[in-house]
């Protein structure tokens, strides 16, 4: 009987490949896995049961990875740990793993890896090739916070072992999707008996209820100036960033996600997205959920950085209507860039902006939090800044927001630099 854990699901494209009717397309190493439990513990047909369940989030990548996540934590934990079947799993082992979740064994937590299977082949990929575990591959991954890894090797030092620690958000994603997951094999008569995961008592203990995300995750004003004006330089100096600015741009001035920017398999973005309705302009999007919305869009986006970027394009100023060019291209002209490319362009120009900031003699507060940045922080940063003059159901529209109460709670709660204010110049002694 196998020790120790292994990756069970491979890659989004690589999943939706399988043959479903059968398991015999699988990597013969996750078969040979799962064969290798004691017949008792029916590793097959918990497999089987997750494995449906991904089918039937396949149509998101972003989804799907999400749900794997948790899910073949599940069942791992369940043939290693609990040594039960995972369709016979109640409350009190439901119990036992969140608790598991929040202290996992040493030896399920790992780096974060980009791949879980190695491809054994040509340089090529051929339907020949093998594939075999990547032995760093953990079912649990401890995160270094960039900022502490930026500090590390600005100061030529080796970064410090962290310990695990599960956030509120993902500990309400293992309710979510664990919950689900169990209602599927209800729905789909592989189980008769309650879910076990929703019958779980005093869920305050495991997770936190309403977590929004931070406006913490926001650059300051003198961080924004440095990361747009390097923009700007990097522009001038290369034609080749034009692109870059006008990304740096759109993401800000828009509230963009990374995924409204890259597009979805059923949506890509292009320059007839922006729609002009005689007044004002908006740009069209395929958001989370397959949902359609518009952004309204500000006139200084417009003259500034559209117009700008068009011109570079040998495009007129202004879109025209459904027009097709892809809203931004590789460098030849191929219609589309992946996410991880954007994300390695947004880096660059964070990193140049801190490097701006040393030379012209910041100190490391003013720096801060810019270590930590990450591509999302644009859309937060945006938001942050445009919350005091905005009306909060307009605010709510554009950052596509299905409840108030997220922007409420993130974005016009208190107001943080007010509540600071009003403290700050209180004294401690002599307050008679």
């Amino acid at each position: 009987m196998p020790a120790s854990p292994i990756p069970l699901f491979d890659t989004y494209n690589r999943f939706r490949d399988l043959n479903f009717s059968r398991v015999s397309d699988e990597q013969p190493v996750v078969t040979q896995y799962l064969f290798s439990f004691p017949s008792e513990l029916k590793a097959q047909d918990g497999y089987l049961a997750v494995r449906g369940f991904l089918k039937s989030y396949s149509n998101n990548e972003a989804t799907f990875n999400s749900y794997r996540t948790h899910v073949e934590r599940l069942l791992l934990w369940s043939l290693l740990i609990a040594k039960k079947p995972l369709l016979e799993l109640r409350r009190h082992d439901c119990e036992s793993f969140l608790e598991f979740c929040l202290q996992p064994g040493p030896e399920w937590i790992g780096p974060i890896v980009k791949s879980r299977f190695s491809r054994v082949g040509g340089s090529k990929a051929a339907e020949t090739d093998t594939y075999i575990i990547n032995d760093k591959w953990r079912p649990f991954n401890v995160k270094i916070d960039k900022q502490i890894r930026k500090v590390a090797t600005e100061n030529s030092k080796d970064v410090e072992d962290t310990a695990y620690k599960m956030s509120a958000g993902s500990m309400g994603q293992v309710f979510a999707v664990c919950g689900s997951f169990f209602q599927y094999t209800i729905d789909e008569g592989l189980t008769s008996e309650a879910n076990p995961i929703r019958s779980v008592k005093q869920k305050s203990n495991y997770k936190q209820r309403n977590t929004v995300m931070s406006s913490g995750k926001a650059l300051t004003p003198l961080q924004w100036n440095y990361v747009i004006e390097t923009a700007e330089v990097m522009a001038a100096e290369d034609p080749r960033h034009e692109r870059t600015l006008f990304i740096v741009a759109t993401l800000f001035s828009l509230y963009l996600r990374i995924s409204d920017l890259v597009g979805r398999d059923n949506w890509k973005p292009t320059m007839g997205s922006f729609e002009f309705d005689g007044e004002n302009w908006w740009f069209n999007v395929v958001g989370k959920g397959n949902k359609s919305a518009k952004v309204s869009v500000r006139d200084e986006y417009i003259e500034d950085y559209l117009k700008r970027y068009r011109t570079t394009l040998s495009l007129p100023p202004l879109p025209s209507y459904k027009e097709s060019t892809p809203l931004v291209t590789t460098v030849r002209g191929r219609a589309g860039l992946s996410d991880r490319y954007i994300r390695a362009l947004i880096q660059m120009v964070f990193d140049k902006s801190l490097q701006r900031m040393k030379d012209e003699g910041q100190t490391d507060l003013e720096m801060d939090k810019l270590r930590s940045a990450s591509l999302h922080w644009l859309r937060h940063t945006a938001a942050t800044f445009d919350a005091p003059f905005r009306d909060i159901k307009d605010l709510q529209a554009d950052l596509r927001h299905e409840s108030m109460s997220t922007t409420q709670n993130t974005y016009y709660n208190s107001l943080d630099q007010n509540r600071a204010k009003s403290v700050k110049g209180l004294g401690i002694k002599d307050r008679g």
